[in-house]
């Protein structure tokens, strides 16, 4: 019999959880922020994630801010975010509103 052989019933080293590398903990985890929440702020204003935060609309930690294209923007902003969904930014430009593009700090690496 070979090594590992347990006699028809499941092996031990199928039955235990798998163990190891994982990509999740590198993702980028943007805060997500619909099209019509930004209603809430005045015609030609300028939002930012400070001031999304300011007005409840984001919370939490993540990497950054994201702009969906859920529902319908009814006033001209100027929107500063991490990304834009293509639908957004669509809305935004097509009230006369303009999308400014956020860069996300480098992160350091420690060399040991």
């Amino acid at each position: 019999m070979r090594i590992g052989f347990e006699g028809g019933q499941m092996p031990l080293i199928r039955r235990i959880p798998k163990r190891g590398f994982n990509n999740a903990r590198f993702a980028t985890r943007y805060l997500p922020v619909n099209v019509e929440a930004l209603n809430v702020f005045a015609e030609g204003s300028r939002v930012d994630e400070a001031a999304l935060r300011q007005s409840g609309l984001v919370n939490g930690r993540g990497d950054g801010v994201k702009v969906l294209g859920t529902g319908e923007l009814t006033r001209k902003l100027t929107v500063i975010a991490h990304a834009f969904s293509a639908a957004a930014r669509a809305k935004i430009e097509g009230k006369g509103g303009t999308c400014e593009l956020l860069t996300a700090a480098p992160v350091a690496t420690s060399q040991t």
